[in-house]
């Protein structure tokens, strides 16, 4: 019996906080994200995970990062967790590219992170496995809405 490694993952988002400027002297954006994290389990023991933080990145640089507490997925299940990240602009260095992606009205994000934990098989074999995130956010700032979302 093969033990897999579980799917680590953003499946949803929506905004409470939206505020953006797209002026060219100074572009920046405020967001305030609730995003739904989901660990899919496939294996048929359950996986314990450590507590984790997500990054959010927009061009490689930081804007927001998210705790995730340590829990448990049960067999073959899903654990979805909700958790709120503030993305903001503040430590950005190339205004100018900002202010170009914020005209067009769509803000990519990237978001990153490791889930490492334990799968235990009928309470005797137990496998370290890990799970990456790598997931693509695109923001659509006219209708204040996630408009793509996809992860690897």
């Amino acid at each position: 019996m093969r033990i897999r490694a579980p799917k680590f993952r953003v499946s949803a988002a929506s905004f409470d906080t939206f505020e953006y400027s797209s002026a060219a002297s100074n572009p920046s954006f405020n967001i305030r994200m609730t995003a739904q994290v989901s660990v899919k389990n496939t294996n048929f023991g359950q996986f314990k995970f450590e507590d984790t933080n997500i990054g959010f990145y927009y061009n490689g640089a930081v804007v927001g990062s998210a705790f995730i507490p340590g829990s448990s997925a049960k067999a073959r299940s899903t654990k979805r967790l909700i958790t709120v990240v503030e993305l903001s602009s503040a430590g950005l260095q190339n205004g100018a590219q900002l202010g170009g992606d914020l005209s067009s009205g769509v803000l990519v994000v990237n978001s990153g992170g490791r889930l490492n934990g334990k799968v235990e098989l009928l309470k005797v074999l137990k496998r370290k496995k890990s799970a990456e995130m790598n997931c693509i956010i695109a923001i659509n700032l006219a209708q204040r809405i996630v408009g793509d979302l996809r992860c690897n």
